[in-house]
């Protein structure tokens, strides 16, 4: 059954998300100016995704961070966490005891990588738990969660459960599960499916449950290229209202590209200079508003103190309101 939307009466949220280390005083002064209503933050993802959270976590101890954080919540924002956590979920040193847990590849083998079995009850289980006590540890966190499967495309298992599901409805079966545990301690709690490479068509065969919210991810637009590229891209735009209706629009967010300087310098330092396309990102924002979802954001990485010390402050107006 499609969830009926509320938003379009509602203040549409902005988020920018950066990194932890990129984070501080004077950049949540420029959120405040912008307008802005939540800092997000991103511990980096790809491979090393589980070792960049697991700082993320251990950085929680550290004074000074918790001291910007609160900062952040004085001066007004919200703090939400956008983490690529399927690595941190399901811990790897399971592998030899537990292989079964971890996902089968094209070759039938049982495999450590990327990601788990998610038609495995135990492993299914022990995420949703980890989850469930990770969102618990998150400094000052809305209860707003973005824990999100590892960040590499066709690494979904394959064994032969789950061979019969979409890469969909794989994320959405771990979702749903990692909501419900989380809720016992939450009730008010929400968790995103994140529409993203292969997930970006809805599920087919599995509903989200009750606090599960759309996150549309279009980063095939960015990325794509040579033979193809131009159909990944125009499905990508066409999914858009597909998953809407799936998911509804209340708790529905927008996850753009705009300022991901990261992205431009290819996820490596030295950041490279960046200049944002203005009139693109003010007609997307407003083709967005239209559709009044709660929340537009970007990532806006590798624009911290590296890249001022380089280039002097990004230019970030055309996200103020």
């Amino acid at each position: 059954m499609t969830k009926q939307s509320k938003t379009s009466s509602m203040h549409i949220k902005r988020k920018l998300i950066i990194h932890p280390e990129e984070l501080t005083g004077a950049f949540v002064d420029r959120l405040v100016s912008l307008g802005t209503d939540t800092v997000g933050i991103h511990p980096t993802g790809g491979e090393g995704a589980k070792d960049s959270l697991s700082r993320l976590v251990d950085l929680f101890e550290n004074a000074e961070f918790r001291e910007t954080l609160d900062y952040a919540a004085r001066s007004g924002l919200k703090i939400e966490y956008e983490l690529h956590a399927g690595g941190y979920l399901m811990p790897r040193e399971l592998f030899d005891i537990h292989p079964e847990y971890f996902r089968m590849n094209e070759d039938g083998e049982r495999v450590a990588d990327f990601n788990f079995c998610v038609s495995n009850d135990e492993a299914l289980e022990l995420v949703a738990d980890r989850a469930a006590l990770l969102t618990e540890r998150l400094y000052r966190s809305e209860p707003r969660y973005h824990l999100w499967l590892d960040d590499k495309k066709d690494a979904q298992c394959l064994c032969e459960k789950c061979r019969k599901l979409t890469p969909s409805d794989k994320q959405l079966i771990v979702m749903n599960k990692a909501v419900k545990k989380i809720r016992k301690r939450q009730p008010t709690a929400a968790l995103s499916y994140l529409a993203y490479f292969e997930c970006i068509n809805p599920p087919s065969m599995i509903q989200p449950e009750d606090g599960i919210f759309l996150e549309y991810a279009p980063f095939e637009k960015y990325t794509a290229k040579g033979e193809g590229a131009d159909a990944l891209i125009e499905n990508e735009r066409k999914m858009l209202g597909k998953l809407i209706d799936c998911f509804g629009k209340e708790e529905s967010e927008i996850l753009e590209y705009w300022y991901d300087n990261s992205l431009l310098s290819d996820w490596k330092y030295p950041p490279r200079k960046f200049t944002p396309n203005g009139a693109k990102i003010s007609s997307e924002i407003a083709e967005y508003e239209a559709l009044s979802p709660y929340c537009i954001s970007s990532f806006a990485c590798f624009l911290g103190k590296d890249y001022e010390a380089l280039y002097g402050e990004a230019d970030l107006s055309d996200f103020a309101k």
